[in-house]
């Protein structure tokens, strides 16, 4: 479903160039749970941006189903953006003056999408993520945790086959944080919803099929919860 090649991404700031990415390699399957972890500055939140359209790599390329990115305009890889990629962000990105079910409902307005059967997805979406009774709220009466499941509907409301989660649970309890892995396994298997996920937890990583390790721009390594060691790998890698 998703394929990386040779990645690259630089800056330019005061004059030097800054290589945040250095030729990643990637291949990520269909209904795979993936998680990215690394320290922080290796890359990670670039490389999720890049996979989501949301900025040019320097080289290399990204292919999402079989498109190549670098050869679409920029309206077509807002369209396939909005049709396949759901994105969930550490910081919720809620519309303040919006209540719960308007937040959730407006990629739907924003892509001109008119159904009848809208209102019912919404409803169902706000019943899945257990937001009922809270439509009609606004985020600033929410939990942190009740806006997170706001955002991970939104994210879901086009249906996308990809989710792109930057640090979904960073700033949650270990409860809500839970809750919230949970919920997007559920997703995961039932859906069969390809989720990618950089976080710094090795909890939430826990929740993946395979957990790539990030570092200084490249992968480092990549190991399976099958693995013998793998999680006594990772908690020395990320120390």
């Amino acid at each position: 479903m998703i394929k990386v090649s040779n990645l690259e991404k630089s800056f330019v700031q005061v004059n030097q160039t800054i290589e945040v990415l250095k030729g990643v390699n990637l291949t990520v399957e269909e209904g795979e749970f993936v998680a990215i972890m690394g320290p922080s500055g290796s890359g990670k939140s670039t490389l999720l941006q890049l996979l989501g359209g949301l900025d040019t790599p320097s080289k290399g390329e990204v292919e999402i189903n079989d498109n190549r990115l670098s050869h679409l305009t920029e309206r077509e890889r807002t369209i396939l953006r909005r049709k396949n990629i759901g994105f969930i962000f550490q910081n919720y990105q809620l519309l303040p003056t919006l209540t719960v079910e308007e937040n959730i409902s407006f990629p739907l307005h924003a892509d001109g999408i008119k159904s009848t059967n809208n209102k019912l997805k919404v409803q169902n979406l706000i019943k899945e993520v257990g937001l009922e009774g809270m439509e009609k709220k606004f985020p600033n009466l929410l939990s942190g945790g009740q806006q997170q499941r706001v955002s991970v509907a939104r994210a879901l409301v086009n249906d996308p086959k990809i989710l792109l989660a930057d640090e979904p649970t960073g700033n949650l309890d270990r409860k809500r944080a839970e809750e919230l892995l949970d919920l997007l396994s559920l997703f995961n298997k039932e859906k069969n919803q390809t989720i990618i996920m950089v976080t710094h937890d090795i909890f939430a990583a826990g929740y993946s099929d395979r957990i790539v390790l990030f570092k200084d721009g490249l992968i480092e390594k990549e190991v399976k919860k099958e693995d013998i060691g793998y999680a006594e790998y990772v908690a020395s890698f990320l120390a």
